[in-house]
C-alpha cells in the first residue's frame, strides 16, 4: 500500500544546555523537580499545555538520513510525514518515548515527537501534541541518554554523568554526578542506577538519588558491563555471564543476577537489548546465527537459532520473535519452541552492505499490534502485522533514506 506523503515546515527553536520548559514537563502526575503542587494539579497524568488526550496511542516514527542529515517525524495515525530540522553530521538516534536524541560528535539535538503514554498500572493515557525542537544536551562519540518522568541523565563516553531535570521551572546548570561509571546512569523509582568498578574487578551497582549522593549498594556484581534495558520488573544489565536485574520494592533496592547457564563466548554474549517498552521479553543477537530472548519474569535466557542476524525485536509473550536475516526477509520464530512460523519476501535489497558497511543496519520498533522495518536504500518503512503471519500492512514512501529509526508514544 502507498501511502501519500505530507510535508509541513517546523521553525527550528534551538535552544541549549538542558532541556526546555514547553517540551519538558513532568509526564505524569508526579511533580518533576522544583515543581510544587501547583505545577502537577495543572498538569495531571501526563497533561502538557498544548496536548490532547488520545483514546488510542499516538505513535510516530522520528527518521534520520545519515548521509544528508534530513530528518522527519512519520506519523502512524494519520499516515503523515512532516519536515524537521537538517542536522549534519548525526551518528546515531535514539528515544525516550517522546523525545528523540539525534547524536552528533559535538551534541545532542534533541526534538519532542509530541506523542507519548503515561501508564499508571491499572489504566492508560495517550497524548498527542505539537511536533517542536526542544533543545541540546551535551555530547559526543560514545554519549547515552537516559530519561524518566523527572529527569535526563547524559553519560559520555568516559563515564561522566549529569542530570537534566524535566521540569518547566527547573533552570539553570545540571547536576554533576561524582566520579564515573561504567555505562550508562539510568533513572529508576526516583533514583539513579549506575555501576562502578574498582580497580579492574567487576563492577558493582551503585543506587544514587537525584543529587548523586549514594544511598544503597546491593550485593552484585558484573563483569564487562555492556547493554541496559527498562522493564516494568526493573532495569536489566547485560554482564558477562548474563545479566543482573535491579529491582526496588517499597524503598529496598536488590540486585539479582540472571545467569546464562552455560559458558558464552565473548562474540555470542547480549551486549544490547532490543524490545517493546513494558514489555519484559528482551531480545538481543548472540552471535551471527542467532537470537537471545531473556524472559525477565521468568528470570531465564532462550537461544533461538536463526539465520544470519541483522535485527530482532518482539512484542513479549505471546507474539513471535521477528527477526531480519542477510537473505532481507523478515522471519518470525515461535520463542519456546525456536521453530521459524513465518516469513516474508525480500523487503530489503542490499542488507549484508547495510550490515558490514560504513552504514547503520536496518532496524526493528514494535509495539502492541505492529512493527516497523526501515529501508534505507528503499527509502520506504515497512509496517508489519506480525500477528497475522508478518503480513506487510502498509508501505510509506519517503523523500529521505531512513537509516536511523525510533518510535515514540507507546
Amino acid at each position: 500500500m502507498f501511502v501519500r506523503k505530507h510535508v509541513t515546515s517546523l521553525t527550528p527553536v534551538l535552544l541549549s544546555a538542558v532541556l526546555l520548559t514547553a517540551g519538558c514537563a513532568a509526564h505524569d502526575d508526579e511533580p518533576g523537580p522544583g515543581t510544587g503542587s501547583e505545577g502537577a494539579s495543572a498538569a495531571p497524568h501526563g497533561h502538557v499545555e498544548g496536548a490532547t488526550e488520545a483514546a488510542e496511542q499516538q505513535s510516530r516514527l522520528l527518521l534520520g538520513d545519515r548521509a544528508t542529515g534530513e530528518t522527519r517525524v512519520l506519523d502512524l495515525v494519520t499516515g503523515k510525514v512532516h519536515e524537521t530540522a537538517r542536522r549534519a553530521g548525526v551518528t546515531g538516534l535514539t528515544t525516550d518515548g517522546r523525545y528523540g536524541y539525534f547524536h552528533g560528535a559535538d551534541g545532542i539535538h534533541v526534538l519532542d515527537s509530541g506523542a507519548w503514554t503515561v501508564d499508571h498500572g491499572d489504566h492508560v493515557h495517550y497524548y498527542r501534541a505539537k511536533i517542536q525542537e526542544a533543545g541540546e544536551l551535551p555530547g559526543g562519540t560514545g554519549t547515552s541518554v537516559r530519561s524518566d518522568a523527572g529527569v535526563t541523565v547524559v553519560t559520555d563516553a568516559r563515564g561522566r554523568a549529569g542530570v537534566h531535570p524535566r521540569s518547566g521551572s527547573a533552570k539553570g546548570t545540571p547536576v554533576r554526578l561524582p566520579g564515573s561509571y561504567a555505562g550508562a546512569v539510568v533513572p529508576y523509582a526516583e533514583h539513579l542506577i549506575a555501576l562502578t568498578r574498582d580497580g579492574g574487578g567487576p563492577a558493582r551497582v551503585v543506587v544514587l538519588d537525584r543529587s548523586g549522593k549514594r544511598v544503597a549498594s546491593p550485593a552484585s556484581e558484573c563483569g564487562d558491563p555492556q547493554g541496559d534495558a527498562v522493564t516494568r520488573r526493573g532495569i536489566v544489565l547485560g554482564c558477562a555471564d548474563g545479566a543482573l536485574l535491579v529491582h526496588e520494592d517499597d524503598g529496598v533496592f536488590t540486585a539479582e543476577k540472571i545467569p546464562y547457564g552455560e559458558d558464552v563466548p565473548e562474540e555470542e554474549r547480549a551486549t544490547g537489548f532490543r524490545h517493546r517498552p513494558g514489555s519484559t521479553a528482551l531480545t538481543a543477537p548472540a552471535g551471527k546465527n542467532a537470537v537471545w530472548v531473556l524472559d525477565v519474569t521468568q528470570h531465564a535466557w532462550t537461544r533461538v537459532e536463526t539465520g544470519h542476524v541483522i535485527a530482532a525485536n518482539t512484542a513479549g509473550e505471546g507474539a513471535p520473535l521477528v527477526v531480519l536475516e542477510n537473505d532481507g526477509a523478515l522471519h518470525g520464530y515461535d520463542m519456546s519452541s525456536g521453530k521459524e512460523t513465518a516469513v516474508t519476501d525480500a523487503l530489503l535489497k542490499d542488507v549484508p552492505k547495510a550490515a558490514t558497511g560504513g552504514t547503520t543496519a536496518p532496524v526493528i520498533e514494535i509495539d502492541r499490534s505492529r512493527a516497523y522495518l526501515n529501508d534505507p536504500s528503499g527509502k520506504r518503512v515497512y509496517e508489519i502485522d506480525y500477528n497475522d503471519g508478518l503480513r506487510v500492512a502498509r508501505t510509506f514512501d519517503l523523500d529521505v533514506r531512513p537509516s536511523l529509526m525510533v518510535e515514540t508514544g507507546r
